[in-house]
């Protein structure tokens, strides 16, 4: 092993960050050290937190993170920011958010813009997870960026999903509507003092008892993230569903899932890359002159360019 890679396997935060910026920009070098070092990862617990903007989602997890350090874990947080469309940049700042954090030894923060990636994740969520299981962390929490609908893919990366709503903001059935509540396991309500809480969880047990081909019957939990309030029960649940995942062989499964996931988006990711190496050639605007000019249609100059990939990969 190099220097980073052992530095890695203790755990040093520095060596951390490096690796995780390696993963971030999908350099060769991220991939390196995850298969020199992929026999120590498997691990990590990953737990995602997800639901709309404005629910509490980074308070909520800023406080799950603590009940789970004074009990001797170590943990990894992995904040999906929405990424600025001048510097690429995440920039709503979690680790701002949760700064006091950041300074605890068994800690490890980092917010990762979305660059545009679909489905509320980062394009490098899954080599930097695997990266803080390699470091050692007992739990690594993916908090999403809010977005909605789009944020199912948090479903293919997390062992267990908690759902966040909050009363008052008029998009609590709206979501249920939408279909993004079949992805939780745990549905919280957050903001729990506020008017209309108690109907929100009535209509939120409403709707899950309508599904009873789950073996898992999804809890709501109440919890007042900003006074601690409701987080001992929220990790009780997360527990119990870790502890049902296990004796069902669903933890297995999930994880089975995941690899197969992986796999796929490196091997998209890697097409990708081709595709934009190829739009980056002079080539590519003569061709593209030849469809404005009508010369040519999109379509097939669209053909033409994937055969041109393809074959160049075989």
């Amino acid at each position: 092993m190099n220097n980073l890679e052992e530095l890695l396997v203790r755990g040093d935060k520095r060596a951390i960050a490096r690796a995780i910026t390696y993963a971030e920009n999908y350099e060769e070098k991220a991939k390196e050290i995850i298969k020199k070092l992929y026999k120590r990862s498997g691990s990590a617990y990953i737990i995602g937190i997800t639901g709309p903007p404005g629910v509490g989602k980074s308070t909520l997890t800023d406080k799950l993170v603590k009940n789970l350090i004074e009990k001797g874990n170590k943990i990894g947080v992995i904040a999906i920011d929405p990424t600025s469309p001048f510097t690429g940049g995440s920039i709503l700042g979690d680790r701002i958010r949760m700064q006091d954090l950041s300074l605890h030894p068994n800690v490890y923060i980092r917010s990762m813009g979305t660059r545009g990636h679909l489905g509320g994740l980062s394009k490098g969520t899954y080599m930097a997870t695997r990266i803080l299981d390699i470091a050692g962390m007992d739990y690594v929490f993916i908090e999403t960026v809010g977005v909605g609908q789009s944020e199912i893919d948090i479903v293919k990366i997390a062992d267990t999903v908690v759902m966040v709503l909050a009363p008052g903001l008029g998009d609590d059935v709206q979501a249920i509507k939408a279909g993004i509540m079949e992805i939780g396991e745990i549905f919280v309500v957050n903001k729990s003092d506020r008017e209309g809480s108690d109907k929100t969880v009535v209509e939120l047990n409403m709707m899950l008892d309508l599904d009873d081909t789950k073996d898992w019957r999804p809890p709501v939990v109440k919890t007042i993230a900003y006074e601690n309030k409701g987080i001992n029960e929220l990790i009780d649940k997360i527990f119990a569903h870790r502890e049902y995942l296990i004796a069902s062989g669903n933890l297995e499964k999930k994880r089975n899932q995941r690899l197969r996931m992986e796999i796929i988006e490196t091997v998209k990711n890697k097409l990708m890359n081709n595709v934009f190496e190829k739009i980056q050639q002079k080539d590519f605007d003569f061709k593209l002159q030849e469809v404005i000019d009508k010369k040519i249609d999109p379509y097939t100059f669209a053909d033409e360019l994937y055969r041109d990939i393809f074959n160049k990969n075989l």
